[in-house]
């Protein structure tokens, strides 16, 4: 560490009493000063002393004391100053003797750091002459006592700025509370600056907006109403301009040391007010200054460097919230155009890559779906009906005596579909045998004697019983259904119905054509209208997904059926191409192809429908 030693002339009492008396009212640097001279005098035996401390806010370190002040070579102590800063620790040294001394006794260098917790404040550091180990002992011991002082002094100023800060952040909490409790922006941002005005005791706080590249005045404390154009509105209005264009906190007067800027509209505010102290505070958010803040108050109360940083972190929590409300009291239109424009800048301006390739990648959609064609497909669920169903009916009362088929059997034409027993029509059958028989001989008898009367009633009866003979014949050939044609039975099951009976007319078999079908589409009632007979379409079904079937609209039916909350129409279709292994009541879905669009017409057709349909509803 290299330090530039600069002797400042402090005229110290030499007197323990007298130095403890200065060392208690002491402040700023003379309290290292006193305490400094207060340590070498009860050391009693030390020649010089040196006090190095650390410069805020910053790593390196500077002396801030030196005693006697008249001493001319206090490089002797740097050295070992250097030594206990590195090593954070106390050290002990011999020191040559300095030219054109006198002394014979040996002269020490003894440095302790200034340390609080693990943090490094400085070092001290003395020299001394010790005829002893004891003398020496003893000014090591009152050294560490005495930087315990420093110690002391250091946790106090801590405490001192703690208290200030917590004050501050009290104050920050209440406005905090008392603006989010209003819900408009006028009424919070004069509860705000009221306030304020109070806390500060300022005369008055006022608070801007930029607008339009210049600052508006937006609420002033204590003041309900305010006209735009009075000349103290317009001087706080310059004066809050003043601060946001060169970026910084203004205060006039200026203080002492610092830095040259522009007051000129401070300047002017302040001597329309009688001199009064100005501080303005720009507020700054998301990469913008978007307003200020300007607290007046007389002359003989300057605003201080604490009050300037309890008013940033009350500015830091409340203006945002006052700049939100304000955005949010604008009206619906502003906000949108806002909006938009906001959006607008993202896009056009640097940055945002990934949202300027999204915008390029849309654009280039819709001038590709604009301008390109494809098919417009209507597609309906599907369903295969057999072009004609044969019902199997049972000619007759009577009983089941075998089932040869189920449904969803194959059948070729002419193939025995079940059996009724015959048993009783047996029975029947012998009976008119037997009476026929006997009819015959009566007849035979009555022609041989002659009796035309008798043979004439005998005739009557043959013919009824012969007719009874055919009846019960004919149902005997019935007993044996067959089916009608090749094909497929549809329904009916007798397997469990063996020696069960049947009524006459009951439907036992269905059964349908395998090369014969009709398709059904079920088109929603919003686009029955694009429907036409004659269109082509295809159909896919699930079991045969490899494989696709042509047909032609035959027949739209006037009549709708209900689904699922919708109205469907029937539309009936004939296949180009029947195939084998097609089967009734197999479902699936249609593509009804209608005629070629723009893709962008295809794909917006329900949304374009659907607004459509809601402002016709809604149009008066």
């Amino acid at each position: 560490m290299s330090t530039t030693i600069v002797q400042e002339q402090h005229t110290l009492p030499d007197s323990i009493p007298t130095l403890w008396s200065h060392f208690r009212d002491a402040v700023g640097d003379d309290y290292f000063h006193y305490w400094l001279a207060l340590q070498s005098t009860l050391a009693r035996n030390a020649v010089r002393g040196l006090l190095i401390m650390g410069v805020p806010d910053t790593d390196s370190y500077a002396p801030v004391a030196l005693w006697p002040e008249a001493d001319s070579d206090p490089e002797r102590l740097v050295e070992i100053c250097e030594s206990s800063l590195e090593q954070r620790c106390g050290l002990l040294a011999t020191l040559p003797l300095s030219a054109g001394s006198a002394s014979t006794l040996t002269h020490y260098a003894i440095s302790y750091p200034v340390l609080i917790g693990n943090a490094l404040h400085g070092v001290v550091a003395l020299e001394i002459v010790a005829g002893s180990e004891a003398e020496l002992a003893g000014s090591m011991e009152q050294l560490q006592w005495g930087v315990s002082w420093l110690e002391l002094h250091f946790r106090r100023q801590r405490a001192t700025e703690s208290s200030v800060l917590m004050a501050g952040m009290k104050s920050s909490f209440d406005l905090l509370a008392s603006v989010l409790a209003e819900d408009r922006f006028t009424d919070a941002s004069m509860i705000f600056v009221t306030e304020l005005a109070t806390l500060m005791n300022c005369d008055r706080v006022s608070l801007g907006f930029v607008k339009n590249s210049s600052v508006s005045v937006g609420a002033i404390s204590h003041s309900a109403s305010f006209g735009k154009q009075m000349n103290l509105v317009r001087f706080i209005s310059a004066a809050m301009e003043e601060a946001v264009l060169q970026r910084c906190e203004l205060m006039y007067p200026l203080p002492a040391g610092s830095k040259v800027l522009v007051t000129r509209d401070h300047e002017e505010l302040s001597r329309q007010q009688a001199g009064e102290s100005i501080l303005t505070i720009p507020l700054y958010a998301t990469e913008r200054y978007y307003g200020a803040i300007t607290l007046e108050r007389p002359a003989d109360l300057p605003f201080h460097e604490d009050e300037v940083k309890i008013c940033r972190g009350i500015f830091a929590l409340v203006a945002p919230i006052l700049e939100v409300k304000k955005l949010n009291d604008r009206a619906l239109v502003i906000k949108a155009a806002d909006s938009f424009q906001q959006q607008m800048k993202h896009l056009v301006g640097p940055g945002y890559t990934g949202r300027k390739l999204a915008a390029v990648v849309l654009i280039a959609v819709m001038a590709f779906l604009s301008k390109a064609t494809g098919e417009y497909r209507l597609s309906a669920a599907t369903t295969l009906e057999p072009l004609v169903r044969r019902s199997i009916v049972s000619p007759f009362v009577g009983y089941v005596k075998d089932a040869e088929v189920r449904s969803g059997d194959l059948v070729k034409k002419g193939a025995v579909l079940c059996s009724l027993d015959a048993r009783d029509l047996n029975l029947e059958r012998g009976k008119w045998l037997n009476q026929q028989t006997q009819y015959q001989r009566q007849r035979q008898e009555a022609i041989a004697t002659n009796d035309r009367a008798k043979a004439n009633i005998i005739t009557s009866q043959l013919d009824q019983a012969t007719a009874q003979l055919d009846l019960v014949q004919s149902q005997l050939r019935r007993t044996r259904l067959v089916a009608p044609f090749d094909g497929i039975v549809v329904s009916g099951d007798l397997s469990q119905r063996i020696d069960g009976s049947v009524e006459q007319g009951e439907v036992l078999f269905e059964l349908a054509p395998l090369n014969s079908y009709r398709v059904i589409l079920q088109v929603d009632e919003y686009r029955i209208a694009d429907v036409h007979t004659g269109q082509p379409g295809t159909l896919v079904l699930p079991a045969l997904m490899d494989r696709n079937f042509d047909f032609v609209i035959e027949k739209i039916t006037p009549i709708s059926s209900q689904k699922d909350g919708k109205n469907f129409f029937r539309v009936e279709a004939k296949l180009s191409k029947s195939s084998d292994v097609l089967r009734p009541g197999m479902e699936g879905i249609g593509k009804i192809t209608i005629d070629r669009r723009k893709l962008m017409t295809i794909w917006t057709r329900d949304l374009v429908d659907w607004i459509r349909l809601k402002v016709w509803h809604w149009w008066p």
